[in-house]
């Protein structure tokens, strides 16, 4: 990477830092994946039940491999026969790993879920939160953290999953009704009345979609 974008990067995380902290959030900031990992294990005691949706990002560090096969109590979402009875325990779990679709320059996360069970459990449940978020999910504002989230992430996820709605097709945000669709929620997380709950890793790579 340009050592000029990694000093911008540098830079504008500290800025994401200050506003995750005014919203009750914590913050830090990674290097590199390695950096991002070690960050993110130093959160989950050892022994902790933890949990996951579909976090790319925490797959690109390593972070779900490092919890399934390390000392944790790892809940496999897909282990499960009965998707409510998978959903019940992920929201009970103590840790629950996840990315963000997008967020603000001012620490706003954007996320947008088909099932709800990973914004459910960003929103409430677990006890403890982990966001691992690439530095190219990071926008100007919430506007702009939107058309991210329904414009790159959603169509990518859409195709990843091989749904059949439009943005699969064209690559854009259609505001569809499709049956597939995957833009049933939309969470915007400003503020956490719970301190310590929600903690942010930015990572200088680029991760996810």
């Amino acid at each position: 990477m340009d050592k000029n974008i990694v000093k911008r990067n540098s830079l504008l995380a500290q800025k994401i830092i200050k506003g995750l902290k005014s919203r009750n959030m914590d913050g830090y900031y990674a290097e590199n994946s390695e950096e991002a990992l070690n960050i993110a294990l130093s959160l989950i005691p050892k022994g902790s039940s933890v949990t996951m949706g579909g976090a790319m990002s925490a797959v690109e560090i390593g972070l779900a491999d490092a919890v399934k096969n390390g000392e944790y109590d790892f809940i496999d979402r897909n282990a499960f026969a009965d998707r409510r009875e998978a959903l019940l325990a992920q929201y009970d779990a103590d840790v629950f790993l996840s990315s963000a679709n997008a967020m603000t320059e001012d620490g706003v996360l954007v996320n947008i879920d088909g099932n709800a069970n990973r914004v459910s459990c960003i929103a409430n449940g677990p006890k403890k939160v982990i966001f691992i978020v690439g530095m190219n999910k990071v926008c100007p504002d919430t506007d702009t953290a939107m058309k991210r989230a329904r414009n790159v992430a959603a169509p990518v996820n859409a195709q990843r999953f091989g749904l059949d709605t439009p943005c699969a097709k064209t690559g854009a945000c259609m505001n569809c009704k499709s049956p597939d669709t995957i833009c049933c929620q939309f969470l915007v997380t400003r503020f956490s009345r719970h301190k310590n709950r929600i903690h942010v890793i930015l990572v200088n790579e680029n991760l996810g979609f």
